[in-house]
């Protein structure tokens, strides 16, 4: 799915001295010093974000071409319009680093479309055609519950919070859902991945669509994982990687989320930097080794027994403390 393209694993020097990083519940609440308020941060729901990652997988393999890519490009469709103020949907054709043509369906909730300042928030939604990680059956699609299924249900169980828990109206929020990011070889070259969001980047759903930053989620559901610091993220966006770390330490979860350098990877955050200009950060399930993966990338072990409520709800509760943060005041 990812082309690795370097590997780093000198940890920063930050300390956390006094944060209570343990694993513990989430914190459902922050002070504002500067306006003298507290602000209160909704739960996100879990159990939710599994039941959408179930859904998903009920479809089958959603690979470019297939009838589960059309039924479940509808149900996320019908997802983001009962929460969303408006829903794009793109739909193009893309040619694969093989030469094939495939239809890329990419699909954007848009909250408080008025407003200048803006979140960017995508996942892709689409599985791998082949399990090449695997020892057997090495040529079938993947089920891709977790690279693919669970950032797109992390977003949608977003969006249900942000319309019943509603941010003010001057911060806007993009979700973009983009297809055709796991039809790519690294002897294919790093273009040949990430090509829903390449086509997104060139052609936005709104011309000259900017935001003040964007965070994607990859692989942000499995047990036992662990987001390091990106290394392209550090080189586009350190900035704003470090406000999303700071916010897990404040929402309770920076056990996942350790101060440490992490691989760079090719991954769809970066046509959303070099093309889009648009400082994003890639969430990601890494190890700091000569092997960053987890075991169940790009094999049939990418089902629902890998999901864990766990590892949602830390991600999930950090996106909302990052989006809460961001809606105050300065």
């Amino acid at each position: 799915m990812k082309l690795r393209i370097a590997i780093i694993t000198v940890a920063l020097s930050i300390s956390l001295a006094g944060t209570g990083c343990n694993n513990h519940p989430a914190a459902t609440t922050t002070t504002d010093t500067t306006q003298a308020k507290q602000v209160v941060l909704p739960e996100f729901n879990a159990d939710s974000a599994y039941n959408y990652i179930a859904t998903q997988v009920s479809f089958g393999s959603r690979v470019p071409g297939t009838p589960a890519q059309q039924t479940c490009a509808n149900w996320m469709r019908s997802k983001l319009q009962k929460v969303c103020d408006t829903v794009y949907t793109q739909k193009t054709t893309v040619k694969g680093g093989d030469g094939k043509v495939m239809p890329c369906i990419n699909l954007i909730g848009v909250i408080h479309p008025h407003a200048t300042k803006r979140i960017l928030l995508l996942t892709h939604w689409d599985s791998r055609p082949w399990a090449d990680m695997d020892t057997k059956d090495k040529d079938k699609p993947i089920l891709a519950a977790d690279d693919g299924g669970s950032g797109v249900a992390v977003l949608i169980e977003i969006a249900n919070i942000l319309k019943t828990s509603p941010i003010p109206d001057n911060l806007g929020i993009d979700i973009l859902l983009t297809d055709v990011e796991d039809y790519g070889r690294s002897e294919w070259g790093e273009d040949s991945y990430c090509l829903g969001t390449q086509y997104w980047a060139n052609n936005p759903h709104v011309p000259g669509y900017k935001a003040s930053f964007g965070i994607l989620l990859d692989m942000v559901g499995a047990a036992n994982a662990r987001f390091p610091m990106e290394g392209l993220s550090q080189q586009y966006a350190p900035a704003v990687q470090q406000n999303i770390w700071q916010a897990a330490v404040k929402a309770g979860y920076s056990s996942y989320f350790p101060f440490v350098n992490g691989p760079s990877i090719t991954d769809d955050h970066l046509p959303v930097n070099k093309i889009a200009n648009i400082p994003t950060v890639d969430i990601i399930n890494l190890n700091e080794s000569d092997s960053p993966f987890a075991p169940h990338w790009h094999t049939h072990n990418d089902n629902i027994q890998i999901i864990d409520k766990g590892t949602l709800k830390a991600v999930g509760q950090t996106l909302l403390q990052v989006i809460y943060d961001t809606a105050q005041p300065v």
